[in-house]
């Protein structure tokens, strides 16, 4: 079993209820002894980037619902490393933040592709042990991100996609009915 650590993503078990974890993979951007604080990574919605920002390039890619807290910010990740000064490397090829003019700059230039940016509301965040507790309960799978496929999988495909590539009995569970009782 993997713990919770920064680069690290989170899969929701399958039969959470909670709404914004419901099947969701979440991108842990920062853990340690204070708490923890990520994105989920496949969750839309249904604003698109260009209404949600004034005076921002077109960029064609979703934006997501990163988490239930801070959801009148807007955060980033991006594999355009030391291209966006001040980026925060979360795992090898994947960076958060970083200047956000460069970002804009780069989309407006057409010098970042789709794919290389993914744009959030929100954040999930846990105060300090309450990751723990929630693994303790086997609320979350812990594994290492494969950067291709968290950037480049659709909303819909990247929880079983991610649950599959666990193989054995985690391969079952890509299949588990959202609610069995319809089973």
């Amino acid at each position: 079993m993997q713990y919770p650590g920064k680069g690290r993503i989170l899969i929701a078990e399958p039969f959470m209820k909670d709404p914004y974890f419901k099947r969701s993979v979440v991108l842990l951007a920062d853990h340690d002894e204070k708490g923890s604080f990520g994105f989920i990574l496949n969750k839309t919605i249904e604003l698109e980037l260009n209404s949600a920002l004034l005076d921002f390039p077109h960029y064609d890619d979703a934006l997501y619902m990163g988490g239930p807290v801070g959801t009148d910010q807007l955060f980033y990740i991006h594999t355009l490393g030391d291209r966006i000064p001040n980026s925060v490397e979360v795992t090898k090829g994947l960076w958060w933040g970083g200047d956000f003019k460069k970002i804009k700059n780069l989309i407006k230039k057409q010098e970042a592709e789709s794919g290389q940016i993914r744009f959030f509301i929100g954040y999930a965040g846990w105060e300090a042990s309450q990751l723990d507790k929630e693994m303790k309960e086997h609320s979350w799978i812990v594994a290492m991100p494969e950067v291709e496929v968290i950037m480049n999988s659709a909303a819909d495909d990247l929880w079983p996609k991610v649950i599959k590539s666990l193989g054995g009995e985690y391969r079952m569970m890509a299949n588990y009915p959202e609610d069995p009782q319809l089973n």
